[in-house]
């Protein structure tokens, strides 16, 4: 059987709310299903993991419904769930009121730029619920409000006219923005049916995808074909984007899938990036980030470790300790460490930045692609008249052909591209490391004292940069570059010393001048 169409664009709608206030409750009278599926869930009364129903509204149309854990030790699976939603119906118990999971919850759904939703005042069976309908209008001003109970059933006829008049307004990820483009499915979930094989589950965030397709599971890269898909059980030929998307998987064991992976077009899909700009709002937080403070970052089901760098204003670059799988326009939410709590959070800007301290031409950059504006055009290829820079130390003569590059090769030349000026050690790269010396042959990576590779290009922007500051200044010091490229001691004293080895500077006392002329170590 093949479902109907939705008769608007597929929406996701996300519950938020303190624990205990009556969320999954709400969830079962509105849809008739009981979201808590896991025995711990049931015989603690709690939920624990994402929950999942289909909701018809008055006008005929469904929304994917995802419900999420209140309690403040599962706040990271509700991230990991409402990073896929559309709409939000906030809870809040009429015997309670604004609780702090209301606000935590809350400052998830402003950073992932959920604007629109309905809040349920639950349990007026047992309260009034005007105190706790005057706190939620304090909190999420706009919203309408709507007192329910789930016991009785009062108040559901008009909760879902609401989320109906909501939803109407709404354009749906198939509209166009960040989400646009080929299928992308964040992973929520995977598991194994007998007789099936693997299936995966996520919200559908661009695109659409259907039996048959080619994907590949990022960022490993593991290779599979849709079997089937389904969305809330029933099988479709082709689900949208802005649904909750289950697809069965031909071609990959179930251990190679996992929850903030992503599932995309077969060579379409986002690139890994280590490094990203961001224009984020971390509130009272960023006084105490502004030294490079370590944060936690949730992009889509996935959520890494991170150093917070101001790059100036409301912008600042995200150096990930693993992969996220982002492209521009997309949101993050921003967490503390430790205590965990939510500092806030924003929009990526460019998702594949290279590292870079804070300076007005980095602002100026981000200004403009927080309008929209593109990126200028590339400056013109050099004409035979022109004279090329010499190459770095170590490339290969340009009238060479250089053997081709391995995947895995091009892949790390591309990370020690994004890397910039802080560039992984050995030991970092594990396995990745013996694809150096190919790179280093073809002249796309060069040896900086004996643990780091550099990309030419950001030696290049590294030398440019202290030329400048030589300028301008007659010298730097260390604690000067440590500072011009925002990174730590280590890179900027293995940096320099470069540089005074290639030629460029020469050590005087504590500072290092310029020499009056010395070769390019970069290109």
């Amino acid at each position: 059987m093949t479902a109907c169409a939705p008769s608007g664009p597929a929406l996701t709608l996300g519950t938020a709310g303190h624990v205990d206030h009556g969320k999954t409750a709400l969830v079962e009278a509105l849809t008739g299903v009981n979201t808590d599926r896991l025995p711990a869930e049931r015989s603690r009364g709690i939920s624990i993991e994402l929950g999942y129903a289909r909701l018809e509204l008055p006008s005929g149309r469904a929304l994917s419904v995802v419900d999420v854990p209140g309690h403040e030790r599962f706040v990271r699976t509700m991230v990991a769930g409402a990073t896929g939603v559309d709409l939000h119906l906030t809870v809040v118990a009429a015997d309670d009121g604004v609780m702090p999971q209301t606000r935590e919850h809350a400052a998830v759904l402003a950073a992932l730029g959920v604007s629109e939703g309905v809040v349920a005042i639950a349990k007026c069976d047992v309260a009034d619920p005007g105190r706790a309908a005057a706190e939620a209008a304090e909190l999420l001003p706009g919203a309408e409000i709507v007192a329910t109970s789930a016991r009785t059933g009062a108040g559901l006829h008009a909760l879902r006219a609401a989320l109906d008049r909501v939803a109407a307004r709404l354009p749906g990820r198939a509209a166009g923005g960040p989400q646009a483009g080929g299928p992308r499915l964040h992973v929520d979930r995977c598991f194994t049916i007998h007789g099936a094989g693997t299936v995966a589950t996520g919200t559908l965030w661009s695109g659409t995808i259907g039996r048959g397709d080619r994907v590949e599971v990022l960022p490993s890269g593991a290779r599979a074909r849709v079997r089937g898909v389904q969305v809330h059980d029933r099988p479709v030929q082709r689900a949208a984007a802005g649904q909750r998307v289950a697809v069965n998987l031909t071609g990959v064991e179930v251990r190679e899938v996992a929850r903030g992976d992503v599932v995309a077009a077969l060579g379409d899909g986002p690139r890994p990036t280590w490094v990203v700009d961001a224009e984020l709002d971390l509130g009272a937080a960023e006084d105490d980030l502004r030294a490079g403070g370590r944060v936690h970052v949730h992009h889509g089901t996935r959520g890494v470790a991170a150093r917070a760098r101001p790059l100036g204003g409301r912008f600042w670059q995200l150096r990930l300790e693993r992969p996220l799988l982002a492209v521009d326009g997309d949101r993050v939410v921003v967490r503390r460490v430790a205590p965990p709590d939510t500092l806030g959070g924003g929009r990526i800007l460019d998702a594949h930045a290279r590292k870079r301290g804070p300076s007005p031409e980095a602002v100026a950059r981000l200004e403009r692609l927080a309008r929209g504006e593109p990126e200028p055009p590339p400056p013109p290829p050099a004409t035979a008249g022109d004279t090329a820079p010499p190459p770095p130390p170590g490339a290969r003569d340009a009238t060479t052909s250089p053997p081709p590059l391995s995947p895995a090769a091009l892949d790390l030349e591309r990370r020690l591209r994004e890397a910039g000026a802080e560039p992984p050690g050995l030991d970092e790269l594990g396995d990745a490391a013996g694809e150096l010396p190919a790179l280093r042959e073809a002249g796309r990576a060069v040896r900086v004292g004996r643990r780091l590779h550099y990309h030419p290009a950001a030696l290049a922007d590294v030398e440019r940069r202290v030329v400048e500051h030589c300028r301008a200044h007659g010298s730097i010091t260390l604690a000067q570059l440590r500072d011009e490229l925002g990174t730590s001691r280590r890179f900027a004293q293995a940096l320099l010393e470069h540089l005074d080895a290639a030629r460029v500077t020469r050590r005087q006392g504590d500072a290092h001048v310029l020499r009056s002329r010395g070769p390019r170590i970069g290109a």
